[in-house]
């Protein structure tokens, strides 16, 4: 490996920890009779629902997450469903998360079951950690995990999706992979192009016009030629294809946007009824921004036609927003630009990105009495959060726009 593309510092020692097929462990662990089944966590295929996560025995049907559970049934139709549990995956996440946090490690939570985690203070090979850690986890919560151990986050990550694949079986694979420093790019090399960070169908469908289908064959091409055909994003081609990353293992992991999204059990054509849903996402939106204390600059509506067609459209908006009226306003708006009536939709979407720190303006009520209001809003906002905690998000819902007392 050319020095030039060494990585910034080969005595760094990152680990990528990944919890196998957690929604479906985790439900083993509350019933020992779905072990060794063919199963799956998500929604009933009469809803639209999707497989969410599936068991071992499952995917030698072909069966894989973010499948249409109807699909699922066809290819296994013994397959037994089991309904999600979100406040239970995030509890044991939550569990799983403290007890991979040590004195001076850092850890970068990335998802409900993934972690990285940069080791490098800690004397002991990465190798030995990793396993200490697996061990740990499945002797305290009983839960499968992978790891994958190399200088980079970039490595680690695809470490841990090399060893999950050269490890499948009959149940978890349990996989740990190391990457030795130095060994970055002929790790990479023989894999295909689309395990690269960067490279989704569109950019393998460029590469493989040129005839480049490993990663290996990136890392041949010159950079000025991957900087011609993809732009900036073929430096960082460039540098990825040999194993260079410089990101950092971040603790707290920033929120770029957040959404809410349905798909709906029938194609919904109504108006009343799609103004309504974007009402309720809207709110759903608000609402969690509240609770990360943010707001953002830029509307998104995402929209997905009966035959399956998906559009996004957004609007940049000043001064940021954080309140369900204006993100329903502007979400609105955009359904509104694209929707011919009587047009049936599959999916409806609203997101927030642009996020940052809530600008907060007085209202007539605020003025020379800031802090009284401000206490008297604080207590209300949390009588309606443990209302909807004890008794659902539909216990208090935002009135329709035409809404009228009756």
């Amino acid at each position: 490996m050319n020095a030039a593309f060494a990585p910034k510092d080969e005595n760094r020692k990152i680990l990528h920890f990944d919890l196998d097929s957690f929604f479906c462990a985790v439900e083993e662990q509350r019933n020992t009779s779905l072990r060794g089944i063919p199963f799956a966590v998500g929604g009933r295929p009469e809803a639209r629902g999707v497989v969410a996560s599936c068991s071992y025995p499952a995917r030698k049907f072909g069966i894989r997450s973010a499948m249409p559970m109807s699909r699922a049934l066809r290819l296994c139709p013994q397959l037994v469903i089991i309904p999600g549990n979100h406040k239970l995956y995030s509890e044991t996440s939550r569990q799983v998360m403290e007890r991979l946090k040590k004195p001076g490690r850092l850890v970068e939570q990335i998802s409900i079951d993934e972690a990285f985690l940069d080791v490098s203070r800690e004397a002991e090979p990465g190798e030995v950690i990793a396993r200490r850690l697996q061990k740990k986890i499945h002797a305290q919560l009983g839960l499968p995990c992978s790891i994958g151990v190399a200088t980079n986050k970039l490595v680690a990550k695809i470490a841990t999706d090399v060893g999950k694949s050269a490890a499948r079986g009959e149940g978890p694979p349990n996989a740990i992979q190391v990457v030795p420093p130095g060994k970055e790019a002929g790790f990479l090399a023989p894999l295909p192009a689309e395990a690269l960070w960067g490279v989704g169908p569109k950019t393998a469908a460029l590469l493989e016009e040129k005839g480049i289908r490993t990663i290996g064959d990136i890392a041949r091409q010159t950079e000025q030629d991957l900087v011609a055909w993809f732009g900036k994003h073929g430096h960082d081609l460039f540098l990825r294809s040999r194993g260079v990353d410089r990101g950092e293992v971040q603790p707290l992991h920033e929120t770029k946007s957040i959404s809410r999204e349905t798909t709906f059990a029938r194609d919904l054509r109504d108006a009343d009824e799609l103004r309504k849903t974007l009402s309720v996402l809207s709110e759903g939106v608000a609402r969690r921004l509240h609770h990360e204390n943010l707001a953002g600059t830029t509307i998104k509506l995402k929209l997905r036609w009966a035959d399956f067609t998906t559009l996004t459209r957004q609007v940049t908006v000043d001064p940021p927003v954080d309140d369900p009226d204006s993100i329903y306003k502007y979400s609105l708006h955009l359904f509104e630009a694209v929707w011919k009536a009587g047009r049936p939709v599959r999916l409806l979407g609203v997101g927030v990105s642009g996020l940052g720190a809530p600008i907060r303006q007085l209202t007539l009520w605020e003025v020379g009495s800031e802090a009284k209001f401000s206490e008297k809003e604080r207590r209300l906002l949390e009588a309606i959060q443990e209302l909807r905690v004890r008794f659902g998000d539909q216990v208090i819902r935002q009135g329709s726009p035409d809404s009228q007392d009756k």
